[in-house]
């Protein structure tokens, strides 16, 4: 279990001196000041950048929440899900029930979806939690396509052609208002504004949860129960109850990035909010190819993917296939992914969780 104590114990610690467990690193703290930086420039984004620009943002803000999500389950919990496309649909879904239905505020109903989702997750758990392997795999893929199936039933959200928010939840909705009257924008530059400052939100609030996950207890017992989930019940970790408190926390973030990505496309339908293809094979593709089991990977990863589908997206079927073979290189030649490849020659941690044994030197 490499990645929860640096493996070996200074020999300055068999003289005078204290050992300390630290984690941070020189190059982290130069990485904190960088990321403040960056989220500064992005939040006044919409100051300086044009319109397909914030949408190109929100795209990869979202992407990356997403890709994290999954990156905690199969990465550090070793859960490895083919089915997350299920709580993006009922994140989008549970929101245009909420907002057509019972004419909630959509940025409240967004939340309300989210646990909504967690909700529906817990009994999940129970069914998908007694598969194993390729069989969990599979089994999460199987409970999704149920999901899209009933999805497709429910005639008040438009059946199986779907339905879209009514412009009083979108272009009129009083955030936009707000919004547009601040900024002299037009309604709709305003509502692609703030559905990409709650993507922001959302993005930094990911990666700033996962990390405090992985840097405590609990973390711990992820990565034991990974690497070796006979040897973590041994010690005392309660496996079964970890993996599934992950799974429903995966779930919430999930269904909070699909409730916010369909109420800025403002238009849903079965077959697109629980699409296999964009929901999770896009996700699992940025992961592998930025590093899975690292929190800067999915960053790498969404970065790559944006550039290859701004690039190649015009070449239709071709684009598929280069994709597939470009994952397939990287996974022959660095398994680890582009970040992961990287870490591990230079020793590089910009978001450092491995626990690292220090003497400190007491004073005479």
């Amino acid at each position: 279990m490499s990645s929860l104590v640096s493996p070996a114990v200074p020999a300055a610690a068999q003289g005078s001196g204290r050992l300390r467990v630290v984690t941070r690193t020189p190059a982290s703290l130069a990485a904190g000041l960088v990321a403040l930086l960056v989220v500064t420039a992005l939040a006044a984004a919409p100051l300086w950048a044009g319109r397909g620009l914030i949408q190109d943002l929100f795209f990869v803000l979202t992407m990356l929440a997403l890709a994290q999500y999954w990156n905690l389950l199969a990465g550090f919990a070793g859960l490895v899900s083919v089915g997350q496309q299920a709580f993006v649909g009922l994140g989008a879904y549970l929101m245009f029930a909420l907002v057509i239905g019972a004419g909630l505020d959509p940025v409240l109903s967004i939340l309300l979806a989210a646990v909504g989702t967690a909700a529906i997750a817990v009994p999940v758990t129970f069914l998908v939690f007694r598969l194993h392997g390729a069989y969990f795999a599979v089994g999460t893929w199987v409970v999704a396509e149920a999901f899209r199936l009933v999805a497709a039933q429910v005639k008040g959200l438009g059946g199986g052609t779907g339905t879209a928010l009514p412009k009083s939840a979108t272009n009129d909705a009083a955030w936009v208002t707000v919004v547009a009257d601040a900024l002299h924008l037009r309604s709709a530059v305003a509502r692609d504004v703030t559905a990409y400052w709650l993507a922001l939100a959302v993005a930094v609030a990911t990666i700033a949860l996962v990390y405090a996950l992985l840097r405590s207890r609990q973390g711990l017992a992820l990565a034991a129960i990974r690497d070796n989930e006979g040897a973590a019940g041994s010690v005392g970790v309660a496996a079964a109850r970890a993996k599934r408190w992950v799974f429903v926390l995966a779930a919430f973030g999930t269904g909070l990035v699909g409730a916010l990505i369909y109420l800025q496309k403002a238009r849903l339908s079965p077959d697109a909010a629980f699409s296999l293809l964009d929901w999770t094979a896009n996700v699992i593709f940025i992961v592998v190819i930025g590093g899975i089991g690292t929190i800067e990977g999915p960053i790498v990863g969404v970065l790559v993917f944006y550039l290859l589908q701004d690039q190649l997206a015009a070449l239709g079927a071709w684009y598929l296939m280069l994709l597939g073979a470009l994952a397939i290189l990287v996974m022959a030649v660095a398994p680890r992914g582009l970040w992961g490849t990287l870490a591990d020659r230079y020793d590089l941690a910009l978001f450092p969780i491995r626990r690292r044994l220090v003497v400190t030197q007491e004073r005479p």
